[in-house]
């Protein structure tokens, strides 16, 4: 790997982050088309079922009689496909095309076509390197890769608090705990994701949307309300406002007239097992990744985020925490449930990250596996 490559691959990384929120389940792919060292194409996977990244970079290239791209070297964060899909093999265009070289940030995660595309690469004369900046590019597709290896999706645990650890007040008020700049942070994460998971009751409480309100064409999540008992309120917003995007994983336990009344509104029914006497999460996650939703982000509250940690259903978190104090020893913090009893058992954090947000700090971590 040479620092020519790097920099030719990391505006190809820079390329696929354009695709967040609008390619998933596929994972987000730049590339970059370099001939008599400078770029005469790029592009980058833009939407579920539309032309791949190789394919968007060959085409934008001015020349399409084959005398300029041939010859040059592509530079892409994904192995290029060899098989059909929803588009025909890039490969194939590739060798067509006359591309000299291609390098390849990761080869395909899938453990189905994994080391195909680089093969018939090879096979055509075509000079392959692999795994420049691998490490960067994994991270950037960590959705696809587990979600794509295990069925399941990623799972991203998000919460704002106080500097206390608190995320409300003892009378329960909870708006608005962080600045206007984290709010929007949190917007544009729910793009990102396949679906929003909440319990029942954060909808009692807080009420909210659980949408995107931004400016520009936006993707709204699906909603996922853990609500053991059928205790979620007709009127609240999230059955009165694109009840068609809400799912309530409910159990036996709830009022069969009034799971009814919810499938009447427009919102649908995820029956669930009872785990210790809550909707068993875990379930609900499988049943998530068989609808094809690679991606969930747990919101709130604090019971149901002990519940994911202590299932091991989390696989990264995203804290807010605002300058300020509420105290109160029955204030609920950002994880309740039972608690771990001992320091042994505790859950540990790896490769965690600070950064400012408005006048709050943004934490990135994930799970110790």
């Amino acid at each position: 790997m040479t620092t020519i490559d790097e920099k030719y691959m990391k505006r190809a990384i820079s390329l696929a982050r354009q695709g967040a929120g609008w390619v998933n389940p596929n994972p987000m792919v730049g590339a970059v088309l370099v001939k008599d060292s400078r770029i005469i194409g790029e592009g980058f996977h833009e939407f579920f079922g539309g032309p791949h990244a190789e394919v968007n970079a060959i085409c934008s290239v001015s020349d399409l009689s084959g005398e300029q791209v041939a010859g040059s070297t592509l530079y892409v964060t994904l192995e290029p496909c060899s098989h059909q899909g929803k588009t025909p093999p890039c490969v194939n265009l590739i060798a067509e095309k006359k591309i000299a070289k291609v390098v390849i940030g990761i080869a395909d995660q899938n453990p189905m076509v994994n080391g195909a595309g680089i093969r018939f690469l090879k096979e055509q004369g075509i000079e392959v390197t692999v795994g420049v900046m691998e490490e960067q590019i994994k991270e950037l597709n960590e959705v696809f890769i587990k979600y794509i290896q295990t069925g399941l999706p990623f799972v991203v645990l998000k919460s704002a608090m106080t500097l206390d650890g608190k995320i409300a007040t003892v009378t329960n008020a909870s708006r608005w705990i962080t600045g206007e700049a984290s709010r929007r942070k949190v917007h544009h994460m729910r793009q990102q994701f396949g679906a929003v998971l909440i319990g029942v009751d954060t909808v009692i409480f807080d009420d909210p949307l659980l949408n995107i309100r931004l400016k520009g064409e936006w993707k709204n999540p699906l909603k996922v309300i853990a609500d053991t008992h059928g205790r979620i309120p007709m009127q609240s917003k999230v059955l009165t406002n694109d009840p068609q995007l809400t799912i309530v994983a409910t159990t036996q336990l709830a009022d069969p007239h009034k799971l009814k009344d919810i499938e009447r509104a427009g919102a649908q029914i995820l029956i669930c097992p009872v785990k210790d006497d809550k909707v068993d999460l875990a379930f609900v996650m499988k049943s998530l990744g068989a609808m094809a939703i690679d991606s969930v982000m747990i919101e709130g509250g604090s019971t149901i985020a002990f519940s994911a940690l202590k299932e091991g259903l989390v696989d990264k978190l995203i804290c807010f925490i605002a300058p300020k104090i509420l105290g109160g020893v029955n204030a609920p913090t950002a994880v309740g449930g039972t608690g771990i009893s001992s320091m042994e058992d505790a859950i540990d954090l790896v490769n965690l990250r600070t950064r400012k947000v408005g006048c709050d700090l943004m934490i990135e971590s994930w799970i110790k596996k």
